[in-house]
């Protein structure tokens, strides 16, 4: 039996609760009727200078689900939906489960065959998607075939035309083939239908499924983590907690206002944007290509009231390494959030210099809703840890033989609490590997706690370097190189050797074209003890990233 100590209470800023309560609400249906109740003229999302209130959000999405309604889908139907940051996405989303539906959420930029296993897993029996993807589909349509497809464009219900949606779709994705999906129906034909048909309410329970939110498949096939309802309104109402500290440090008595630059079909988004917006009655400022970074800093100069800023290490790094992102000024910014990837204290410090702003860097999994564990945003600067525990949350730091380590000794990160998925869907056996007798979902990252119960991330259990029978982390290895100013990125992966089993090689993205391989040897030997050490450096113009950011270390192992 695990018993935690919970080091981590008597570190809680003051006035944030141990425990968070759901009770008020039966399912994220009413924590959506109170914001259209609450707030119905205030702008909810903002996407390319184009607005849409709350009063419309909430027309747009129940005539959603009253179309998807009338299709006769079976009881807890599953409905993907394959589109970037636009406002239709919150408008299906929030449709999807106003019809009492699952929603499945799928990368735009998927392949054929991944999106062909991610819709014949889920059973998915509509999908949503934006034309510039439609021939994805198309190609896997006769293996995967569905109800109804829903097709939308970029300028379809903002009024956007001509070339600025042209813009936008390479900017999405170069070159647009033709497509044809027999029996596919508009976006806006949708609301149109829906409007004519009366939406029915649904008895949603805390226990209904809300999203089947697919893992990334870094690791292997990806696989469907069981969001509950219960799960979802858990970790908005965790980080909400954890929010009001700032909200009430700043006096802040005006709509929030969030950055949205990552994709909402992402689980970090998708709950720190998109469903907390909803809770404060904020707007989102969605970003549909933040990889433009120039244009993305043009965009930051145009908002100075931006609020809360979640974002990945990468994406922090490339604005603070432009020029142009010295111009920007955020003098509203309350907190910004590090998560998704290992943040480099080099690239925090540096962001909390020019925006005033320390990061407050956090941790979480789809398998989590996503939020375990994150910093308060009252802190003075970079932690170099991913906080505490949330409320409601346990966490303990297990070694192989399942028993709880010494504060201080690396482990696997374990977690329990309200908003651990369910399972994984029909995965039983992959689902009891994760989970331990006490209820603990094994994260497979290793990490270790202090005495204070903050938790610093170590690496991923299956990226560990055995060089000789010592372990070696690439976090710490990156982490390190990343302190040279003549590297702008850089990536850690093992590689077999005859002479120690595993030696370390090293990716590099060069900041100044004159860095050498001798420099980086002569930094890495002050720095690091010897087995830890690059033994094999390689020279790159780019590292493979997920659409989220987070470098791809299992391609860089294929090269």
């Amino acid at each position: 039996m695990i018993n935690p100590s919970k080091p981590w209470l008597k570190n809680y800023p003051e006035g944030v609760p141990h425990e968070v309560d759901i009770s008020a609400y039966s399912s994220l249906l009413e924590m959506f009727d109170e914001a259209f109740e609450r707030y119905p003229n205030r702008r909810a999302c903002e996407y390319l200078g184009k607005f849409m209130t709350y009063r419309e959000l909430e027309h747009h999405s129940r005539n959603f689900a009253a179309y998807l309604q009338c299709l006769g889908l079976e009881s807890g139907a599953r409905v993907a939906i394959m589109l970037p940051n636009v406002l239709q996405y919150q408008v299906a989303m929030l449709g999807i489960l106003r019809a009492g539906f699952v929603v499945v959420n799928v990368n735009p930029l998927y392949t054929p065959r991944e999106l062909e296993y991610q819709l014949k897993d889920s059973g998915a029996s509509a999908l949503i998607i934006l034309e510039n993807f439609a021939h994805v589909y198309q190609q896997i349509a006769a293996n995967a075939p569905l109800k109804k497809t829903i097709v939308t464009s970029l300028g379809e219900m903002i009024g956007l035309k001509g070339a600025l949606v042209n813009f936008v779709v390479r900017k999405i994705k170069k070159g647009v083939p033709a497509w044809n999906l027999p029996g596919h129906i508009g976006f806006t034909e949708v609301l149109q239908e829906g409007a004519k048909n009366h939406w029915t309410k649904p008895k949603t329970a805390l226990d209904d499924i809300a999203f089947l939110q697919y893992t990334g498949g870094t690791t292997g096939l990806s696989k469907g983590a069981i969001l509950l309802h219960r799960n979802i309104l858990s970790n908005v109402l965790q980080t909400d907690l954890w929010l009001e500290p700032a909200l009430k440090r700043k006096a802040v008595d005006s709509q929030l206002v969030f950055l949205c630059a990552l994709p909402l079909y992402h689980i970090f988004a998708l709950t720190a944007c998109a469903l907390m917006g909803m809770r404060k009655g904020g707007m989102l400022i969605l970003v549909p290509n933040p990889r433009d970074i120039d244009g993305f800093i043009k965009l930051l100069i145009k908002h100075p009231d931006i609020n809360i800023f979640p974002g990945v290490n990468t994406l922090f790094n490339a604005l603070i390494h432009k020029p142009e992102f010295e111009k920007v000024k955020l003098p509203h910014l309350l907190a910004t959030i590090g998560g998704g990837m290992a943040m480099q204290k080099v690239v925090a410090d540096q962001w909390q210099k020019m925006t005033g702003t320390p990061i407050a860097e956090g941790y979480g999994l789809s398998e989590t809703a996503p939020v375990a564990c994150v910093n308060t945003p009252i802190i003075e600067r970079f932690t170099s840890t991913i906080g505490l525990p949330v409320p409601s949350t346990e966490v303990v730091i297990l070694g192989d033989d399942g028993i709880e380590v010494p504060f201080g000794t690396p482990g696997e990160i374990c977690i329990r609490g309200p908003q651990v998925m369910a399972g994984y869907w029909n995965k039983p056996d992959e689902t009891q590997n994760v989970m331990t007798a006490d209820g603990y979902f094994k994260s497979g990252d290793i990490g270790v706690m202090d005495a204070g119960g903050y938790v610093k991330i170590v690496d991923r259990k299956k990226d560990m370097i055995l060089v000789s029978g010592f372990n070696v982390y690439p976090n710490e290895v990156e982490e390190v190189l990343s302190l040279m100013p003549e590297i702008l990125e850089c990536a850690v992966i093992g590689v077999p050797d005859t002479d120690s089993g595993e030696a370390v090689k090293a990716f590099i993205v060069k900041a100044q074209e004159t860095l050498t391989e001798e420099q980086i040897l002569a930094f890495c030997k002050d720095q690091l003890t010897n087995y830890k050490r690059p033994k094999y450096i390689t020279f790159r113009n780019e590292l493979p990233k997920t659409n989220v950011g987070k470098i791809l270390r299992r391609e860089l192992r294929n090269l």
